[in-house]
């Protein structure tokens, strides 16, 4: 008797928990030369919830199909994620970054390059909503590490495009700084908070970048 399996067709339907069960796969076989094959059924075991059996035992080209399918999903670039729903709460992004703390700003910059520890990241941007009127809302406050495992349940809709926001935005600040600093607009205050500051930007780039190049795929062999 056939089995039933559900193919996720966009980022959306797959969890941050799932993507890290995978990325663990991929660095734990990323010095084998014929691991392809393995990561691949442990990414249709890990993404359409089937076992490590019933993905051997799929029909070849429809094997072939699921995992060219996997693949265009996991290469998907959305749009920001402004809300989304986990449970039964509606989670939002922090809607002024220019209210976040000292506190929810460390956080956020220790690990949103840590592909280990991204969740934390993730539960300093998305909040359950606590209030909205349209298309306006009022997040929770932050609660430290109240909301870590469960942001193991969010779609990776939300972390990637979230990650991509911060890397469009350290870009984009560094362009006005750069015009600033190249009009001599700064004064030598400012360029002291720079000097204080201007690391933690520079710290998304490296993850994002993965995510935007390759989301981890394994590159194809020629």
């Amino acid at each position: 008797m056939g089995i039933k399996i559900k193919i996720p067709t966009s980022l959306a339907d797959i969890t941050l928990g799932q993507y890290k069960q995978y990325e663990k796969i991929i660095e734990t076989n990323k010095d084998d030369d014929i691991s392809e094959r393995f990561v691949n059924l442990k990414m249709l075991e890990i993404f359409c919830n089937i076992t490590y059996q019933q993905a051997t035992a799929l029909k070849l080209i429809d094997y072939d199909y699921i995992v060219n399918q996997l693949h265009d999903v996991l290469k998907q670039q959305p749009q920001l994620v402004m809300r989304f729903t986990m449970g039964d709460s509606e989670f939002g992004f922090i809607p002024d970054l220019e209210e976040m703390t000292f506190g929810e700003y460390i956080d956020l910059d220790t690990y949103i390059n840590d592909a280990k520890n991204i969740e934390k990241a993730m539960a300093v941007l998305y909040r359950p909503i606590t209030y909205k009127q349209g298309e306006k809302y009022v997040i929770d406050k932050y609660k430290g590490d109240l909301f870590h495992d469960a942001m193991l349940n969010m779609p990776m809709d939300a972390v990637v495009s979230s990650i991509v926001f911060f890397y469009n935005l350290g870009i984009e600040l560094s362009n006005v700084m750069m015009t600033s600093l190249e009009q001599g607009d700064l004064t030598p205050q400012q360029l002291k908070d720079l000097e204080k500051s201007g690391g933690g930007i520079s710290l998304y780039t490296p993850f994002a970048t993965e995510i935007l190049q390759n989301s981890r795929i394994l590159p194809s062999k020629e």
